[in-house]
C-alpha cells in the first residue's frame, strides 16, 4: 500500500515523477543520518523545508520494542498523526507540506515527512543559555514560563504525550524573543515519538514533565519560577498544586533528578 500527500508546490515540482525517487535525491544540510533515518533542510524554488526520510528500522528494532511492550515507530506517518493532533488541540507546531509511505513489511517501510522550515526561531534551550549571560526581565520570564506550562497542559488534556519533552523542542520566533514577548507563539517540534490517545496515563505525564523540568534545571530558574510553572500546568495556585497533587510532583522531581544525575554525573539541584 502506498500513501502520498503533496502540497500544491511539491505536486507541481514532482509532477510525473516518483515521489520517493525525488525524496531520495534531495540534497541539503543534514541534521541526522543514521538508523535508517535521514533528516535534512533543503530549498526548493526559494522556500526552505525540513525532510524526515525513513528507510526502515529493521527487525531488530521492531522486536526490541515489542519485547518492551512498546509499539515500534516504523513510519514517518506516526509524526504526521501527532502533528495533526497537536494542531487540532490549538498548539503551534510544524506545518506539513508532504508525506508518503510505501511497503507492508514493518521492518522495511519507507516513508517521508516534509514540513515548512520554522526559520527565524530560537529553541528555548538556546534562550536559557542566553539567559545565563543576560538575565531576562522578570515579566518576560514569568510570561514565558506560563506559556510553556500552558502548552504542556493543553497537550496532555488533548490526550497527547510527547516522550521527548525538553526545552530544545520548543521554538520561539526571534522577533518575539528580542521584543521580550513571553506570550509569543511557541512551536512544538520533533513529534515522531508522540502518542495520541483519549487520555494520557499518569506515568507518561510524569515522563513529559520530568523531562521538561530536567531541561530547565541549569538555566537560572528559581524555586519560585518552578512553582509558577506547576501552578500554570495544573490551573491551581502553587500551594494547591503541591498539596493536592503531591505524589505527581514528587514523581516528577525524582525522575528529573535521576535524568540529571545520569546525564551530568552530579546531583541535581533540589527545587520542591
Amino acid at each position: 500500500m502506498t500513501v502520498i500527500f503533496l502540497r500544491d508546490e511539491l505536486a507541481r515540482a514532482w509532477e510525473g515523477k516518483d515521489s520517493f525517487d525525488c525524496v531520495r535525491s534531495l540534497k541539503g544540510e543534514v541534521f541526522r543520518a543514521r538508523e535508517g533515518r535521514r533528516t535534512l533542510r533543503f530549498f526548493m524554488d526559494g522556500r526552505s523545508y525540513f525532510l524526515k526520510h525513513h528507510r526502515g528500522v529493521g527487525w531488530g528494532e521492531v522486536l526490541k520494542n515489542l519485547s518492551q511492550l512498546r509499539l515500534p515507530i516504523v513510519s514517518a506517518l506516526s509524526e504526521v498523526r501527532a502533528i495533526e493532533a497537536v494542531a487540532a488541540a490549538g498548539v503551534h507546531t510544524m506545518t506539513i507540506a508532504g508525506y508518503g509511505e510505501q511497503g507492508l513489511n514493518p521492518a522495511r517501510v519507507e516513508s517521508f515527512l516534509i514540513t515548512d522550515d520554522l526559520a527565524e526561531t530560537l529553541s528555548l534551550e538556546d534562550v536559557g543559555l542566553l539567559w545565563l549571560l543576560h538575565p531576562p526581565c522578570p515579566a518576560f520570564k514569568r510570561a514565558l514560563i506560563a506559556n510553556v506550562a500552558g502548552v504542556a497542559r493543553v497537550m496532555h488534556a488533548a490526550g497527547i504525550n510527547h516522550r521527548d519533552f525538553y526545552l530544545c523542542h520548543f521554538l520561539i520566533g526571534r522577533s518575539g524573543f528580542h521584543a521580550g514577548d513571553g506570550q509569543a507563539p511557541l512551536f512544538l517540534i520533533d513529534l515522531h515519538r508522540a502518542q495520541v490517545r483519549r487520555r494520557v496515563p499518569w506515568r507518561w505525564q510524569v515522563k513529559d514533565m520530568s523531562g521538561l523540568f530536567y531541561s530547565a534545571m541549569d538555566i537560572g530558574l528559581t524555586r519560585r519560577d518552578l512553582l509558577r510553572a506547576m501552578a500554570a500546568y495544573t490551573g491551581k495556585n502553587w500551594r494547591e498544586a503541591l498539596q493536592e497533587e503531591r505524589p505527581f510532583w514528587l514523581a516528577v522531581r525524582k525522575r528529573a533528578e535521576s535524568l540529571y544525575l545520569k546525564d551530568k554525573g552530579k546531583e541535581a539541584p533540589r527545587w520542591i
